[in-house]
């Protein structure tokens, strides 16, 4: 349960910054497409993103602070 419940943390801390911001930037471009539409297109570019660049800078972000906690 331990284990789920950092994997959610860590999801989490990937996801909602990167939503945010993306909504920040792009809100008024996306605004004009239909719900749909704009759930399309976020989920296109936020995937990919978290798994290939927000999950591995979350671990190695927390590979440095592991080291660091056990030295």
């Amino acid at each position: 349960m331990k284990t789920k419940l950092r994997m959610a943390l860590k999801i989490w801390l990937a996801i909602y910054p990167s939503i945010t911001l993306f909504l920040y930037l792009f809100s008024e471009i996306l605004s004009g497409y239909s719900l749909p539409v704009r759930t399309l297109i976020i989920t296109v570019v936020l995937v990919p993103w978290l798994i290939f660049a927000g999950m591995p800078a979350l671990d190695f972000i927390q590979n440095i602070w592991v080291k660091k906690t056990n030295n």
